[in-house]
């Protein structure tokens, strides 16, 4: 079987204790991964920390922080084919989508690379006479990086981009389930030439996880996940007191108003919630349908739903593969069974396919008279669409709003005037309008409530990796009359 290594201190290493990663499209192990241990953590971040305080990092000026980012950017790009293929046979997301994804997260390091030398403090209009006061902003030290399976590239480089930019180092910890694509990416990091200790790359259990995110070295936790090991993030923190930025999950709505483009909304749909085998935090698995369209569109979605064609991951005519883990092939078959006995319609799909892998079919639940079903508040992470009616404008809103998430939303209406009342009334991050599922590095992304809070991507998630710190000089040369003063 294939082995991966970690990347510690400007090293590959063995760690003492291995686990194997399973092939999703065929439930066999390929390849050993290191399993971190509680050590393991400890000398990754202490290396970020002193990579952070001395040596070469924090002697080079932005700019050159920006070369080196550019450099990496012109790796991944250069790497993107071999890159997409380990995630493709790691967590079975099919090749057309990691090819094309991977290939466009380098424009994520061009754009933070960009920015390196742009993130500027502020000279303050200060009220006393005799002083002048300025703001600066510097990085704000070690930084966790918690990174899951899903898009795990992508969501590296919305976290890795922004935090190099602002000068900080960086712990990684990728999932133990699909780790190998950022392990591989480690290979990269030390081409480009990042000074030892600056990225640290690692994967591992629960245990290493507490151990990263309570370590008294560690300023930042940047994480993605689902809400409840974000409890877990957020209490080990109150060890160290470190800020957090938490992009949790969604259970996003994708309205459909009946003025809509009817064929165009039908495919965003299915980009929405069955591309990536429904296992992306923005997935539109909430269909809000108004009710003179609805047996039209719902038509629609069965036919592209019973159409995909499911298969290999690593065939480029593949639409749907595996689930990554078996673990979740049964969680949501369970879920579904559970929706069924509340009352939800099953339109199509609902079993697993038979057959080595974890595959499961595209699946529509009409939950119109089943508004306690748990489709409809549980997160599935997988190509299960849950479909309800309403009249009104208001009807929307209100079941738009029904979740304790608020990540994504979609809304598909020709009105100009409708699509602004929306977009001002939906509780969410991201509100798309007769598209779904675009991302560009230019734009944050992020939610509130149940699906997290902080931003990813932008000008924004740069500022999250800074602190500010406020400069105060007495340009008098007079004594200081009164000590006991406060001036």
């Amino acid at each position: 079987m294939d082995r991966f290594q970690h990347y510690i201190d400007g090293a590959f290493a063995d760690a003492a204790a291995t686990f194997d990663s399973v092939d999703p499209a065929t439930g066999v192990p390929w390849a050993k991964m290191p399993l971190a241990s509680v050590a393991d953590v400890d000398r990754a971040v202490h290396a970020a920390h002193r990579a952070f305080v001395a040596g070469a990092w924090p002697a080079l000026t932005a700019t050159a922080r920006g070369k080196l980012l550019m450099r990496l950017a012109d790796l991944v790009q250069a790497a993107a084919p071999r890159l997409a293929v380990l995630e493709t046979r790691d967590t079975g997301k099919i090749i057309r989508e990691t090819s094309a994804q991977i290939a466009y997260v380098a424009e994520y390091f061009r754009y933070y690379a960009g920015l390196a030398d742009k993130i500027e403090g502020a000279h303050l209009p200060i009220d006393k006479p005799d002083m002048e006061v300025w703001l600066r902003r510097e990085p704000v030290g070690v930084v966790a990086a918690i990174v899951p399976w899903n898009s795990q590239l992508f969501l590296l480089a919305v976290k890795l981009g922004p935090a190099l930019a602002a000068g900080c180092t960086v712990v990684v910890k990728a999932s133990e389930d699909g780790p190998a694509p950022i392990l591989e990416f480690a290979k990269l990091v030390h081409e480009a030439g990042f000074p030892p200790g600056v990225v640290n790359i690692l994967t591992g259990g629960p245990d290493a996880g507490q151990a990263l995110t309570s370590h008294p070295q560690v300023a930042h936790i940047a994480f993605t996940g689902g809400p409840d090991t974000a409890r877990h993030v957020v209490r080990a923190s109150a060890e160290n007191l470190a800020s957090t930025s938490l992009e949790l999950g969604g259970k996003s709505p994708f309205i459909v108003f009946d003025d809509a483009d009817l064929d165009s909304a039908a495919n965003a749909q299915v980009s929405g919630i069955f591309a990536a085998t429904g296992q992306s935090c923005v997935a539109g698995s909430r269909l809000l349908v108004q009710r003179g369209v609805k047996d039209a569109f719902l038509a629609r979605m069965k036919a592209k739903a019973e159409a995909v064609r499911i298969g290999a991951p690593d065939r480029m005519e593949t639409e749907v593969g595996p689930l990554c883990t078996a673990r979740q092939r049964d969680r949501i078959a369970a879920l579904i069974a559970k929706s069924l006995a509340a009352g939800a319609v099953l339109v199509t799909g609902g079993t697993a396919v038979a057959g080595a892998g974890f595959y499961f079919p595209p699946t529509i639940l009409d939950c119109t008279d089943a508004p306690d079903a748990p489709c409809l508040q549980q997160e599935f992470f997988g190509p299960v669409l849950s479909v309800v009616t309403f009249d009104t404008e208001e009807q929307a809103l209100e079941l738009a709003n029904n979740t304790g998430y608020g990540l994504a939303s979609g809304v598909f209406t020709r009105s100009l005037t409708r699509a602004h009342r929306m977009i001002r009334g939906i509780r969410a991050g991201i509100v798309w309008v007769n598209t779904y599922r675009a991302v560009s590095p230019i734009a944050p992304f992020g939610g509130h409530g149940l699906s997290g809070h902080g931003r990813e991507g932008g000008m924004a998630a740069a500022l999250d990796y800074t602190t500010v710190k406020a400069v105060w000089l007495r340009v008098s040369d007079d004594p200081i009359p009164d000590p006991f003063v406060m001036r």
